[in-house]
């Protein structure tokens, strides 16, 4: 059975069919630059399993849930509002008592169908409006059981673009340095935190890691040489480079879509920024001042670069033309502000600012040059990263009992929340581009 279900279905996962009715793009609920953002109601009742499996049926939809309600954009109904019969539950138009849905309030209602035979799944999940009674989304999967964590994924995905015009985080992935093994060693999770994976191996210790080519590449620094060399690693093979120039070989960058990366040297005696090939050749250098360069982060369109120097006495961010060499300083608030990430939608940079002794998150609106604080009294909150999407920041941060710990907010300080808990201390997170077909 097995052997002939592999001739007729993409076992990582197929998209089997669009389903008539899909909204087009006048459905723009979301504005995620929204600081007032008002979460959407949602009702998600549990799916219909064919043959009959209360447990699958109940898992499938909360799954559903948990991947919406993660993004911060929706407000998850509880069940036991819904006028509904749970037992007989509505999958389709035909079936859908629309009043049912729009008395509670529900502004959007998800519901789904699944076929299951052994090991293989046929499903269909819709997405309507109540209100207007309307199916804004309707796909049908099919693949294997053990695909249903990336069908619904793909699913929400779907949601997201309908109602902000990006794909979301459901495919991304986090990178992060953990203590659990005794050293410091990079692993990387899933966007929710779920499936943590150790990437090094070194039993030394390993920092900074960056993402490139579309998450395909890695980069980080390492001692595993009893000095800090630049690692550049294709994640799918055994690809790969060192750069151990003497001294420095730190705070790798990846040019968005590009094969190059910017780095932190310090072979010349000072430590500059420099320009590098995928394989680790220097093509240029971009910052040269007395004092300290480091922390580049870049632009989407890899037209400037962000970057942390001590140039004016303390620690600040300042932004790079790549074209002309002019360089600007953007902080002037507080006298230490680092870690510098810049927006998937280039609009603002988040960082790590000391003040009074607390050291917390902020973010620079690039048009206003107004800075916001989003993090308060929780311990020291460090090394943001934007999701893919720039609706999120993961960041670590010490306000469980002075622990650090990966955390994620949404990109207005908002449903701060613990990401990972896992042995030792977790920190510095990077997140990746989104990841299609993982």
């Amino acid at each position: 059975m097995k052997t002939c279900a592999r001739r007729v279905f993409w076992v990582g996962l197929a998209i089997y069919l669009a389903l008539a009715g899909a909204a087009s793009a006048q459905y723009e609920y979301i504005d995620i630059r929204n600081p007032s953002l008002k979460k959407i109601p949602i009702a998600i009742p549990v799916f219909r399993v064919s043959p009959g499996d209360p447990v699958m049926s109940l898992q499938s939809s909360d799954q559903v849930a948990d991947y919406l309600d993660f993004t911060g954009f929706f407000k998850i109904m509880d069940r036991d509002m819904f006028l509904m019969d749970p037992k007989q539950p509505e999958t389709d138009r035909t079936s859908i008592q629309f009043s049912n849905w729009t008395t509670i309030g529900a502004e959007l209602l998800v519901t789904g169908s699944i076929q299951v035979q052994q090991d293989l799944i046929d499903m269909e999940l819709r997405l309507f409006d109540p209100f207007k009674g309307e199916m804004l989304i309707g796909k049908r999967y099919k693949g294997w059981k053990k695909d249903l964590p990336r069908m619904f994924r793909r699913f929400c995905s779907e949601i997201i673009h309908l109602l902000t015009g990006s794909w979301g985080v459901f495919d991304s992935q986090i990178a992060f340095v953990s203590t659990g093994t005794g050293h410091k060693e990079v692993y990387t999770c899933d966007f929710d935190g779920s499936r943590p994976r150790r990437i090094t191996r070194f039993n030394s210790i390993t920092l900074s890691p960056a993402w490139g080519m579309g998450g395909k590449w890695m980069a980080y620094t390492s001692y595993a040489k009893g000095r800090p060399d630049l690692y550049i690693r294709n994640l799918s093979g055994k690809r790969g480079t060192v750069l151990s120039k003497r001294g420095l070989n730190t705070t790798p960058a990846w040019v968005p879509g590009q094969f190059k990366l910017a780095a932190t040297l310090s072979f010349t005696g000072d430590q500059d920024i420099y320009l590098l090939t995928g394989d680790g050749k220097i093509i240029k250098q971009l910052t040269k001042n007395w004092g300290i360069d480091t922390s580049p982060t870049w632009s989407p369109d890899g037209s400037r670069m962000a970057f942390v120097s001590n140039r004016s006495g303390n620690p600040q961010i300042y932004i790079l033309e790549t074209r002309s060499g002019r360089v600007n300083r953007l902080t002037y608030d507080g006298k230490y502000n680092t870690q510098p990430s810049w927006s998937p939608r280039g609009d603002k940079i988040c960082y790590s600012s000391i003040e009074r002794g607390e050291i917390n998150i902020h973010v620079m609106d690039l048009k206003t040059r107004q800075p916001a604080r989003l993090t308060y009294n929780a311990g020291k909150n460090e090394s943001p990263s934007w999701s893919p999407d720039g609706s999120l920041i993961a960041f670590s941060s010490t306000r469980e009992k002075g622990v650090s710990r990966i955390y994620v907010m949404t990109a207005y300080g908002t449903d701060q929340r613990r990401l990972i808990l896992m042995d030792g201390e977790q920190f510095t997170p990077s997140w990746s581009p989104n990841r299609a077909g993982d």
